[in-house]
């Protein structure tokens, strides 16, 4: 799982940072990515990428304010340019159907692939055999939602090495094992599972946050995450405007994922009043507030570490 962010600026574009989104890369996973919010010219930025639209399974739009939305009609039409046929989930506050489809009727544009829109924000807004995401409100000045997203626990991995010690043909029978069953080789020996397997290891939990104050369903929807990434617009000398503006400081942000004791926060949605420099500045007003916080800019990508529990993250660059 790999986190990339297409735009980690609040409110306006700047020379530094886009408007908000950010792609949830599901490859090894499922072979595809989601995205959550589509601020102006996310589709510029995926250019820079090697993410194609035709490839995103679901989007999950925070809440309606134009910097995370005004992006999605054209990339909805180039998916539809570029062969996209797989339906499309898009999960978003009441309003984003009509949004959506008030813009394809005005324009005339016509997608070679169904939409599937899913209003309800409320609790587990999807699961299937490997994934879990939840939806809550959270306080903002317009309905504003975090999701949790969860991978259910993987399967045991199977030593091939050990299973053709102890005369495992190749076949169904390896299946069985990976599976957590004993079998029967065919002169009688059982050969069980726990000897030819490594422990399954449980799956990653990464919670991303809409544009929130300081709440208890932020730090909920955070409780023990991999990685949170939650907005801080303002930081500790602007935070008499952060309430006001129904927005977060990095304070907020650090206070948040370590209450849920999360393991790794990346901060998003930065004002343009913080240059790239004042990175460092940002960081150092949560210092002892919690132990591993990121910044983040546009093109970073942060990959997690299922083996060693960690989060790394890649070096900036685009295409």
């Amino acid at each position: 799982m790999q986190l990339l962010f297409l735009g980690t600026g609040a409110g306006m574009p700047s020379k530094h940072r886009n408007s908000s989104s950010l792609a949830l890369k599901l490859l090894e996973e499922r072979g595809t990515f989601w995205l959550f919010d589509c601020g102006e010219a996310t589709q510029h930025q995926m250019l820079h990428t090697t993410l194609k639209p035709r490839k995103i399974e679901k989007v999950f739009i925070t809440h309606l304010h134009g910097d995370h939305i005004f992006g999605l009609p054209g990339l909805l039409g180039s998916r539809s340019f570029q062969g996209g046929e797989e339906p499309l989930d898009i999960y978003g506050p009441t309003g984003i159907k009509e949004l959506v489809e008030t813009f394809l009727r005005l324009s005339r544009t016509h997608l070679t692939y169904k939409i599937v829109f899913h209003e309800n924000l409320d609790g587990i807004i999807f699961e299937d055999e490997t994934m879990v995401v939840k939806a809550a409100l959270l306080d903002h000045v317009i309905p504003s939602y975090g999701f949790r997203i969860a991978q259910k626990p993987l399967q045991p991995k199977l030593n091939i090495e050990k299973a053709t010690e102890y005369g495992v043909p190749k076949g169904p029978l390896l299946a069985k094992l990976k599976a957590g069953e004993d079998v029967v080789l065919e002169n009688g020996q059982i050969v069980k599972s726990i000897d030819v397997t490594e422990p399954a290891h449980p799956g990653f939990v990464v919670s991303i946050l809409g544009d929130t104050r300081f709440c208890k369903a932020a730090i909920e929807l955070s409780r023990d995450a991999d990685i949170v990434v939650h907005e801080a617009t303002f930081d500790a000398e602007t935070k008499k405007m952060a309430r006001g503006y129904g927005h977060s400081t990095i304070y907020d942000a650090a206070k948040t994922a370590s209450l849920a004791g999360a393991k790794a926060l990346i901060a998003n949605h930065i004002s343009s009043r913080f240059l790239p420099d004042d990175d460092k500045i940002l960081t150092e007003q949560v210092r002892g507030i919690h132990p591993n916080v990121f910044i983040a800019r546009d093109f970073a990508e942060y990959e997690w570490h299922q083996h060693n529990q960690e989060v790394r993250k890649k070096i900036e660059s685009r295409r």
